[in-house]
């Protein structure tokens, strides 16, 4: 097992039936939290007009996971 991050990104807006959600997979915190910032950076530029009627946040979340295939572990302890 190995240890990932997920970025899980919540969106809300006014008269949406549900809170809408997304999720991207990272190896290793630090690539996670610099995506989380990026991510809440791009929101706050975002017009004030905008901010008013979608609310968003993001966080980073470790999960043991089996290695996936195809991900890039270069520069991580687990070389899959």
């Amino acid at each position: 097992m190995i240890k990932i991050w997920f970025m899980l990104i919540l969106m809300s807006a006014p008269n949406a039936p549900s809170v809408k959600y997304n999720g991207i997979i990272y190896p290793t915190e630090e690539q996670c939290v610099d995506a989380q910032a990026e991510f809440l950076n791009m929101y706050e530029a975002r017009p004030q007009a905008y901010k008013d009627q979608v609310v968003v946040n993001a966080f980073c979340l470790p999960f043991e996971a089996f290695p996936i295939k195809g991900m890039n572990y270069e520069g991580t302890n687990f070389g899959a």
